[in-house]
């Protein structure tokens, strides 16, 4: 995470998740739940988030928009940096029930960050049921996604429940960024020329003209025409997600959390002929199915998004693409629902492989189109999904929080317009589920809950 760290400038994904909060039904904050065997040592705790402050110097950053959002924002010091803004410890009142906790938890990540600020918070939450306590870590989206946070947690969890503390650290002995804090207006034209030859001149005009009149799309000729063609084919999607129950959408959330053995789930997706995460959506297709079933709409089909990870070695903060599939819910065996989804992700891959209409090429095109259009056009597009689903690999070994051990791990991803998102993280050789649901959208979301977890128990024995 070192280069990680120390990018001051955004990537266009970045800027356009930044940009797009600007309507609160598009906040790309994400949290994760975790259980602790006991009360975990809130000095020490304290403590390491003030060393990670400076070891990822993100977390002690603000954002610094462009003038006139020429170009995407960048990091600078924030000179009101304090540990106590982001970290807080509380405690649940009686009985300390887990439907407490959760409720606790959708408060916490429905709330807005001040943008003016680092954007993360850290919760310790004491007083759970059975002498455990729990810690809800928030983050925006623009900081890292759900694998580099994993991996950026490592600089607070350890391998052994007594383990030292690290040295400290000083902050002139970290690797220096930029020497600016704010964007020059020299830098900010060198941004934008930049930004101009990765997506072409031409290309951004052409856009441009098709947003303003969808029937005049160019003939073939420009080297940039298949880029061209696959935005648009993303952009005058505008056909409405397809449940009969999930249409209405709100901002009141509901937390939800469900468990499933990692190796036998695995190995069946192996089995199969697929990969964990078409197993995962494979068991949401088949929960959704059922639900719909069960409350008098059955529905042969739903519009899904698929977060497909992008990371390398030398990737930045986030690396990862999203796919729209049309999965199939209707009644059909659970390996044949298999089959047919692992199919769908597989030409989804081919496709943004090929440049036509991926996360960095639409947040390139984004970059340059009113803030306004922006919003509104991914409000238009989130209406045209039914639920998202991401899968992030967790640790396979215990790790433990300043003394108390993590028991589970419950990832919640933003929502961003649809109906609920689903997200999976593997722990200690089990799957950690975490659902977060619009209220508005989903009537019973404890039974949807309990429907993907026996899905996935039946996908594990196929």
């Amino acid at each position: 995470m070192a280069d990680v760290a120390h990018e001051r400038k955004m990537s266009d994904a970045e800027g356009l998740m930044w940009r797009l909060e600007k309507d609160p039904y598009l906040s790309s904050s994400f949290t994760t739940l975790s259980i602790l065997d006991r009360p975990p040592d809130v000095a020490r705790l304290r403590a390491r988030l003030e060393r990670a402050a400076v070891a990822i110097p993100r977390l002690a950053w603000r954002v610094q928009p462009a003038p006139v959002n020429l170009t995407a924002p960048s990091w600078v010091d924030d000179p009101d940096f304090d540990i106590d803004h982001h970290f807080r410890h509380i405690a649940l009142p009686k009985p300390g029930s887990m439907r407490q906790l959760l409720d606790l938890t959708s408060l916490i990540s429905v709330d807005p960050f001040e943008r003016t600020r680092p954007l993360w918070q850290f919760v310790v939450i004491d007083g759970l049921r059975g002498g455990k306590s729990a810690l809800v870590t928030k983050m925006h989206h623009t900081i890292t996604d759900g694998e580099g946070g994993v991996r950026m947690s490592l600089q607070y969890l350890d391998f052994e429940r007594d383990a030292p503390d690290p040295p400290p650290l000083d902050p002139l002995s970290v690797e220096a960024a930029e020497t600016s804090d704010a964007p020059s207006v020299l830098s900010t034209v060198r941004d934008l020329v930049a930004g101009s030859f990765r997506i072409p001149v031409g290309v951004v005009r052409q856009v441009k003209a098709l947003l303003a009149d969808p029937t005049s799309i160019p003939t073939a000729g420009a080297a940039a025409t298949d880029t061209v063609r696959g935005v648009m084919s993303q952009l005058a999607d505008v056909d409405r997600a397809r449940s009969p129950l999930w249409g209405a959408r709100s901002l009141r959330r509901r937390a939800e959390v469900a468990q499933a053995p990692f190796a036998e789930t695995k190995e069946a997706a192996k089995r199969l002929g697929g990969t964990l995460n078409t197993a995962f959506l494979t068991a949401a297709a088949a929960a959704a199915s059922r639900y719909h079933v069960e409350f008098g709409a059955p529905v042969d089909e739903l519009r899904a998004s698929m977060a497909i990870s992008t990371r390398t070695e030398s990737s930045g903060a986030n690396a990862f693409s999203l796919a729209r599939l049309m999965v199939p819910t209707g009644e059909m065996p659970i390996g044949d629902r298999f089959r047919a989804i692992q199919q769908l992700a597989d030409e989804a891959r081919d496709q943004d492989r090929g440049g036509g209409a991926s996360l960095a090429t639409l947040a390139a095109v984004a970059s340059t189109l009113p803030t306004s259009l922006v919003t509104r056009l991914a409000r238009q597009q989130a209406e045209t999904v039914d639920f998202a689903t991401s899968n992030v690999r967790g640790a396979a070994v215990p790790m433990y929080l300043c003394g108390a051990q993590l028991v589970q791990n419950y990832p919640l991803g933003p929502l961003g317009g649809v109906a609920f998102n689903l997200t999976l993280l593997s722990y200690l050789g089990r799957l950690d589920v975490g659902l977060n649901v619009d209220r508005a959208a989903v009537e019973d979301p404890a039974r949807l809950a309990a429907l993907v977890e026996q899905s996935l128990q039946e996908l594990g024995a196929a």
